[in-house]
């Protein structure tokens, strides 16, 4: 699998208890004081896709393996944490090692929980964590340029393209601002020596917003002014109440099922939650099929058919000779792989062929 998602925010604002419900366990300690997170915790979570049920009805395999992704529950940060406020430090090296950012802001009054700054106002609290963040990648830029400065004066062109490039991310941050929504200005390989220096800002961001029960419905003045701030970072918006989403992930089948329909709802938010940061790192499923499993296949868009059948074994990578690849939308309409044969629907392609999302594929390979 190898992807995953850091999810932060402020302490007190829900994180752990949609930690908790996202992974259906008691592994991340949910309780009403700061800092009750301390080393994060790592769940790995199906993605809800219909598509593979719908494969398994005509195919009737033995069984079903639905594709996965992993949360890393990290503890809230703090006014001052690049500076090693409240364990500042150790947590945001924890966001460094993760692939997207998953930022729980609290939209819900309630005297019963404590605010770290008293009062509920998610777009200060927002500030304060990407502040932190931008704080941090400061620091790192400029360590950077102090390391390579002497070699780009030296002439290393290499280190001279480094200096520009981080010259121009310091302007950005410095003006209070994150580096993912100016990404596309830079071009492949500016971009992955941005990806490679792993700064906290460049990392795609998906903001939740936790509201009560009452919020669920229409969106109050709080997640009003989130969404308007992640449409200028080109950010997208999840609106749950963590509060219901544990209640509904301690449920069997049908219980849930009846909860969902007492809520007016058609799923748990927690399945666009994991949609949306399935989206957020550029991913896509494929399938295979057999007799033996019908099973989802996690791989980064854009992604060649030899690399593909590296996620299913590297032998099947190192001996690819070529993909037998029919849609799902083919076999769905034609309702047995038999049948997307007899009329042409099934592809074969060779090595510089680009999976897309959907696709069924079985892997020809010699080793």
């Amino acid at each position: 699998m190898g992807f995953n998602c850091g999810i932060v925010g402020l302490p007190n604002v829900g994180k752990s208890t949609l930690f908790n419900a996202l992974t259906n366990s008691a592994k991340a300690a949910a309780a009403n004081f700061p800092f009750c997170t301390i080393e994060p915790n790592v769940g790995v979570v199906e993605v809800p896709d219909e598509r593979l049920q719908k494969i398994a009805e005509i195919v009737n395999p033995k069984r079903i393996l639905p594709t996965t992704i992993e949360f890393v529950d990290i503890a809230g940060l703090v006014k001052g944490a690049s500076k090693g406020e409240g364990l500042g430090n150790q947590f945001l090296g924890n966001i460094r090692s993760v692939d997207a950012i998953v930022h729980v802001v609290r939209c819900f009054e309630d005297p019963n929980i404590v605010h770290v700054d008293g009062n509920v106002n998610p777009i200060r609290d927002i500030e304060t964590i990407n502040m932190e963040l931008i704080f941090k990648d400061i620091e790192a830029i400029d360590k950077r340029l102090q390391k390579i400065s002497k070699q780009a004066k030296s002439g290393d062109k290499t280190a001279k393209k480094e200096v520009e490039i981080l010259t121009k991310i310091k302007e950005i941050i410095e003006n209070g601002e994150r580096i993912y929504p100016y990404m596309e200005k830079f071009n492949e390989s500016e971009t992955d020596l941005i990806k490679e220096l792993g700064f906290l800002t460049a990392k795609p961001i998906l903001y939740i917003t936790n509201v009560d029960e009452d919020g669920l419905s229409e969106d109050n003045e709080y997640v009003k002014k989130v969404r308007g701030l992640a449409e200028k970072e080109k950010a997208p918006v999840v609106k749950i109440c963590a509060k219901i989403e544990a209640e509904l992930s301690e449920l069997d089948a049908n219980e849930k099922e009846e909860f969902l329909k007492e809520l007016g709802l058609k799923e748990p938010g927690l399945n666009s939650v994991i949609r949306e940061g399935y989206n957020l790192l550029e991913l896509i499923t494929y399938f295979t099929a057999g007799e033996q499993e019908v099973r989802a296949w996690t791989i980064e868009n854009e992604t060649k058919a030899p690399q593909a059948a590296g996620k299913i074994h590297s032998d099947i990578e190192r001996g690819f000779i070529r993909a037998e690849v029919v849609s799902y939308e083919s076999l769905i309409k034609e309702s047995s792989m038999q049948k997307c044969k007899e009329k042409g629907l099934v592809r074969l392609e060779g090595k510089e062929y680009v999976v897309r999302d959907g696709d069924i594929i079985y892997f020809r390979f010699n080793v």
